[in-house]
């Protein structure tokens, strides 16, 4: 039973790690694309607030029963499958803590043009540029890691 449960609380939290990843990745784009400023500020707001609750979290949770079910199933914890998921898992999260401080940097913008009734400015689109340039390889390292935690190919 205990093995369950973990299973479920890993399968969980990697389905919200990666399902906020998506939503939140989404919005924030589109808000930026649509260039309304004060949509843009809200919108900002959250998604960094909805990163930080769901996406942080469910990432702390990732490792912690990732780790417990490869002690409870036994999994040699240098067989490929394990090394590579966790590579992955790592590229992702390197990755994600600059898209972190990214996204706090355009919400921060986006909140002080929609004060001040101004555009944002430059800096925010080489921001915006970095930031989808960091969430692809995040987006397809836990497409892959999702893969290998299934597959789990020899």
């Amino acid at each position: 039973m205990e093995y369950l449960i973990v299973k479920w609380l890993h399968v969980l939290s990697s389905t919200i790690l990666f399902g906020t990843g998506i939503g939140t990745a989404f919005y924030m784009l589109a808000a930026a694309i649509e260039g309304n400023v004060a949509s843009a500020a809200i919108v900002h707001k959250w998604v960094v607030r909805g990163d930080w609750l769901f996406t942080g979290s469910a990432g702390v949770l990732q490792p912690l029963t990732g780790f417990y079910l490869i002690h409870l199933a036994g999994y040699p914890l240098r067989s490929r499958w394990i090394m590579w998921s966790l590579g992955l898992y790592v590229l992702a999260l390197a990755c994600w803590l600059p898209v972190v401080w990214l996204q706090i940097r355009l919400r921060d913008m986006a909140l002080a043009a929609s004060a001040a009734g101004t555009p944002l400015p430059p800096l925010y689109r080489r921001y915006l540029f970095l930031w989808v340039a960091l969430g692809i390889p995040a987006f397809f390292a836990l497409v892959a890691v999702f893969y290998l935690m299934i597959a789990k190919p020899v």
